[in-house]
């Protein structure tokens, strides 16, 4: 039903365009050259709009073609909608190729401040005429049915609407703070972490508790299952009280950035990363055939502010930190 309502308006589009041709031209010769067809054709197409409105658009006689009384008050008609059409177009192409308007972002909310929200003024000085509007939560919000124009997600949704494009891994790294290590001394392996205290998280949306993973006798990370006596459902709120010296943590790579920077926090193994699919950081859009440009030139910027921390769609910086001890070594 709706490749042929399409067909039909572009038929009808197309027949237009030819009467209008024949009313600059004079003849169906000289539209036919005008539209690049055959007179006969544009013949036949002026035939059938005249039987489509039940009016006669032109006098036809041997010698010429005059437009009638009502193919001139028609023919103004369609200049004047097909002068709208152009400059409607024209207008839209011209939005598009300028970044401009509201842009609507829903981001995670631990990503949101850490890793976003300091990159916001220089986005904006570099493009003045996009207006902001940032959405702060870990809820996996419907991002068409709220008119937001992306979203910055920890794993992503399947859904056959949206295109889900990867940022960067999501990485994890056991932390503690150096006095807690100094206090409480530093497990030699997994076994010896039963003795020490752990903050887990719980996920909002599912209340389920994030698995601990922690590497073998052989360097490999597996599940494990510990206590965990402390929990919380904030990332920052995990990431301060292990830098409170509660615990240990283990954190995602955007969490951990600052307090390894600072040394706040040290990470006592390599990174940990959950195999795929769904692994990552993710921006989330509306699947559509032409990507506006406000959404184009903050994704680039965001990928651009990102390559310059070491992070791409395959890596992130944490592959090249180095813990504090290796244990793939005991």
């Amino acid at each position: 039903m709706i490749h042929c309502c399409y067909t039909r308006a572009m038929d009808k589009l197309r027949s237009l365009e030819i009467f209008i041709a024949t009313c600059d031209g004079g003849s169906f010769a000289a539209a036919a050259r005008m539209c690049g067809s055959d007179p006969s054709t544009v013949s036949k197409a002026i035939s059938r709009l005249e039987a489509e409105l039940g009016l006669t658009l032109f006098q036809r006689s041997t010698r010429q073609l005059r437009i009638t009384a009502a193919g001139e008050r028609y023919a103004d008609t369609v200049r004047k909608t097909m002068q709208d059409l152009s400059g409607c177009e024209e207008e839209l192409k011209q939005i598009n190729r300028s970044p401009s308007g509201t842009l609507r972002i829903s981001s995670a909310v631990c990503y949101g401040h850490l890793y976003l929200r300091p990159l916001l003024r220089a986005f904006c000085l570099q493009y003045p005429d996009i207006r902001l509007e940032l959405e702060i939560n870990d809820l996996h919000v419907d991002i068409i049915d709220n008119d937001i124009d992306l979203a910055l997600r920890t794993g992503y949704v399947k859904d056959s609407r949206l295109v889900a494009r990867r940022l960067s891994p999501m990485d994890f790294l056991v932390c503690a703070s150096p006095q807690y290590l100094e206090e409480h001394g530093t497990p030699r392996c997994r076994e010896d972490f039963h003795a020490h205290p752990w903050i887990g998280f719980r996920i909002k949306e599912t209340q389920q508790l994030q698995p601990i993973f922690l590497p073998d006798e052989t360097g490999e990370y597996l599940p494990y299952e510990l206590e965990r006596r402390y929990l919380t459902d904030d990332g920052e709120a995990m990431a301060y009280m292990c830098e409170d010296g509660l615990g240990f943590a283990q954190l995602p790579h955007f969490l951990a950035k600052e307090r390894l920077d600072s040394g706040a926090l040290v990470s006592l193994y390599p990174y940990f990363r959950p195999p795929e699919p769904g692994n990552g950081v993710f921006v989330i859009y509306p699947k559509r055939d032409y990507l506006p440009a406000k959404v184009r030139v903050f994704i680039d910027f965001l990928s651009g502010a990102l390559a310059d921390r070491g992070e791409g769609a395959n890596h992130t910086w944490a592959e090249s930190w180095a813990p504090l001890t290796d244990r793939r070594d005991q």
